[in-house]
């Protein structure tokens, strides 16, 4: 994953992406009752999805590479859809 980040140009903000994953996955597990957390996770990790998604594209990844990013974005949007409604 450190191999990952440097061949990003996000090495100084590894922590930062990686803590704001699990506080991501933690807020929509607790979303599940409140829902304001939900969409507020739901919406950072939509946020950090298509970040992701923008960097696979910028390095020309594989289709197969940036697949993950791209469900888990849908997921999340999807989710923050139906929250909100």
């Amino acid at each position: 994953m450190k191999e990952e980040f440097e061949r990003f140009g996000l090495k100084n903000f590894a922590s930062i992406i990686i803590i704001s994953e699990i506080i991501g996955a933690i807020g929509l597990l607790f979303g599940l009752v409140y829902n304001t957390l939900l969409i507020i996770s739901s919406l950072g990790f939509s946020v950090l999805m298509l970040a992701g998604l923008v960097i696979r594209i910028k390095l020309k990844d594989n289709i197969w590479i940036a697949l993950p990013a791209f469900l888990l974005l849908v997921l999340n949007a999807y989710i923050f859809w139906a929250a909100i409604n």
